[in-house]
C-alpha cells in the first residue's frame, strides 16, 4: 500500500467512526458523500443564470488563454454581456468617491483636499452608524436616517406623495429585495402553488428566483413590434392559462426594461394598475434604471406616483413593492450592492414577518447604504460640489444615450438584424435572423440556436453577448442581448465586429 493510500485508509477509519457509512476502492474506505446531485436541493438544479452562463465561461477561458500565448483572431474579449457600468468604463461620480473615502476613513476629514460639502455628509452618515463606523452592523431595516433621506427622495420625486420611512427597506442591492419579496409570496402546493406573472424577455433574476422558491413561472410576452410595449391582453391571456394549474399571486414589471429598453407610458402604467386591482394580483415594481431615459417623448413614471394619482379606489386596496439601486442610472455603483425596497399597502403582519426575515441576515452592507444615501442627498445648488456633480450625471447620461442611438442605428444597417429603439436602460435586444442549416448545426452540437450564434460571435471576435434563449422569446425567433456599456470607441469596435461576422455567418450558412 503507497503512502497516500495509507493516509486515506486511516483517514477513512477516523471518518466511519464519525459519519458511520463508508465505502471500498482499492482495498481502501472512505466515506460516501452526504451533498451528491442525487441529494441536493432539486430546485437549485433548476436555477439557471444567462448572463454568467456557458458563455461567460468560456470568455474567461479564452482571456487566460490569450494571457498565455495562445493565438486567437483577436487580441482581447469585449464583455457586453452584463450591466457593470465601472467595469465598461465608466467613471464614477466625484463626490459619491469622495464621501464614501471619507467614511470609510475618517481621519481624511481633516484633509482640505475635500470640500466641505463631501465632509458634512460623511460626518452625518458616521454619526448614524453603530460606533461612528461604516464596519459596525447596522439595524436589519436599515439605518434609520438613510431610509429617511430616501423617503424625503422619493416624495420629491413623486411630486410631494407621501413616503413613510418605515416601509423602506434597505438590501444587499435591489436583488435580494426582490427575492426576499417572492419569499413571501411563494406558499401552497399543486393547484394553489403561487405564480407569478413575468415578461418574457424577462431578467434571469426571475426565473431563477421562482425556480428556486418551486414557484410557478407565469410568462406573458412583450410585443416586440411595438417596441416591446406591455399589452394588457396578453397578460389577461397569461393569466387566464395559468388558473388552470396554479393561484396566481403577483405581477413583475420591469420598467425601463431590462434586457428590452423600452420606456413604458404613464396609460400602460395606469392599464397594468387596474388590471392588478381587478385581478387581486400583487404588483411588484422594478424601477432600477429609472434615471436611463434616452428617447424623445418617453418620460420615467413610478408606479407609486401614478397609483396614487388614480385615486383611493386605487391608492388604498393595491399592494405594491417598488425597487431602485446604486447599481445602475449614472451611478454604475454595482459592487457597493446598495438597494431598497419601498411597500405600499402590505399587510401589518406580514410586515413583522417581513421584518423578522431581513433580520437573519443582520443587516444590509453599511458602505452600500452609505451610498445610497448621498444619491438620494445629492449636493444642492449652494453648495461646493453641485456644479462637477451636475456636469458629471449629465454627462453620464448624455454619453449613454448617445449610444442607445448609435447601437440601434448601427445594428439596423446589418442584413438579419432587426433592433428596436433603445428608449432606455443599458441594453438593446436586437433579433436576428438564423438560417436553416445554422439552425440544424446548432440542434446537432445539442445547443440552442442563439447560444451557437453567439458562442461562435465570442470564438471569432472575442465579443461576449448573451443569447436570447437566456431571457425568454417566443418561439422560432432568436435574439442576443448587449450592452450599450463600452466607451463609444470601443463600442463602434463591437458593432463593426458584430456587422462582419453576422454577413460572413449568412454567407457561410445560406
Amino acid at each position: 500500500m503507497t503512502k497516500s493510500n495509507q493516509k486515506r485508509f486511516t483517514q477513512a477509519i477516523i471518518r466511519k467512526g464519525i459519519y458511520g457509512d463508508t465505502m471500498t476502492e482499492n482495498g481502501c474506505q472512505y466515506r460516501e458523500r452526504v451533498l451528491t446531485m442525487d441529494t441536493m436541493n432539486p430546485n437549485v438544479k433548476r436555477v439557471e443564470y444567462a448572463v454568467r452562463g456557458p458563455i461567460v465561461q468560456r470568455a474567461v477561458q479564452i482571456e487566460r488563454e490569450l494571457k498565455m500565448g495562445i493565438k486567437k483572431p483577436f487580441t482581447e474579449v469585449i464583455k457586453a454581456n452584463i450591466g457593470d457600468c465601472h467595469a465598461m468604463g465608466q467613471k464614477p461620480i466625484t463626490f459619491f468617491r469622495q464621501v464614501l473615502a471619507l467614511c470609510a476613513y475618517p481621519d481624511l476629514l481633516e484633509d482640505s483636499k475635500f470640500p466641505e460639502d463631501a465632509k458634512s455628509r460623511a460626518h452625518r452618515i458616521l454619526q448614524a452608524c453603530g460606533g461612528g463606523s461604516l464596519g459596525a452592523y447596522s439595524t436589519s431595516q436599515g439605518i434609520e436616517m438613510i431610509r429617511q433621506d430616501i423617503a424625503r427622495y422619493i416624495e420629491r420625486r413623486d411630486g410631494g406623495i407621501t413616503c413613510d420611512p418605515d416601509n423602506i427597506y434597505l438590501f444587499t442591492g435591489a436583488s435580494d429585495a426582490i427575492v426576499t419579496m417572492l419569499k413571501l409570496l411563494v406558499s401552497g402546493e399543486g393547484m394553489s402553488r403561487t405564480g407569478v406573472m413575468i415578461s418574457i424577455p424577462q431578467y434571469p433574476l426571475y426565473s431563477a428566483a421562482l425556480a428556486e422558491l418551486a414557484a410557478v413561472q407565469i410568462s406573458y410576452y412583450l410585443d416586440e413590434d411595438n417596441c416591446w410595449s406591455l399589452d394588457i391582453s396578453e397578460l389577461r391571456r397569461a393569466l387566464q392559462e395559468a388558473k388552470k394549474h396554479c393561484s396566481p399571486r403577483a405581477l413583475c414589471i420591469i420598467n425601463p426594461g431590462n434586457p428590452t429598453g423600452q420606456v413604458q407610458s404613464r396609460q400602460c402604467i395606469e392599464d397594468v394598475i387596474r388590471f392588478a386591482a381587478a385581478e387581486k394580483l400583487f404588483l411588484m415594481a422594478d424601477e432600477v434604471y429609472q434615471d436611463n431615459i434616452y428617447a424623445d417623448g418617453c418620460k420615467f413614471h413610478s408606479f407609486k406616483k401614478v397609483l396614487f394619482e388614480m385615486g383611493l379606489e386605487y391608492s388604498e386596496k393595491v399592494e405594491l413593492a417598488s425597487f431602485h439601486s446604486t447599481s445602475k442610472c449614472y451611478m454604475g455603483e454595482c459592487g457597493f450592492r446598495g438597494g431598497y425596497m419601498e411597500v405600499v399597502n402590505l399587510d401589518p403582519e406580514v410586515k413583522v414577518q417581513l421584518t423578522k426575515l431581513v433580520s437573519v441576515r443582520l443587516c444590509p452592507p453599511v458602505p452600500g447604504q452609505a451610498l445610497l444615501d448621498v444619491v438620494v442627498n445629492p449636493p444642492q445648488p449652494d453648495e461646493p460640489s453641485y456644479d462637477t456633480f451636475i456636469k458629471e450625471r449629465t454627462d453620464t447620461l448624455a454619453a449613454l444615450g448617445e449610444k442607445a442611438n448609435m447601437t440601434q442605428e448601427i445594428l439596423n444597417q446589418v442584413p438579419g438584424i432587426k433592433c428596436n429603439p433603445v428608449q432606455g436602460a443599458m441594453y438593446t435586444f436586437p433579433r436576428i435572423h438564423l438560417p436553416p442549416k445554422a439552425i440544424l448545426e446548432a440542434k446537432e452540437k445539442g445547443q440552442t440556436p442563439d447560444m451557437f450564434y453567439c458562442m461562435k460571435l465570442l470564438e471569432e471576435t472575442g465579443i461576449c453577448l448573451v443569447p436570447g434563449s437566456g431571457f425568454g422569446q417566443r418561439d422560432g425567433t432568436y435574439h442576443f442581448r448587449m450592452t450599450i456599456l463600452p466607451p463609444k470607441e470601443k463600442l463602434k469596435i463591437v458593432l463593426a465586429k458584430i456587422k462582419e461576422f453576422q454577413q460572413h455567418f449568412m454567407e457561410q450558412y445560406s
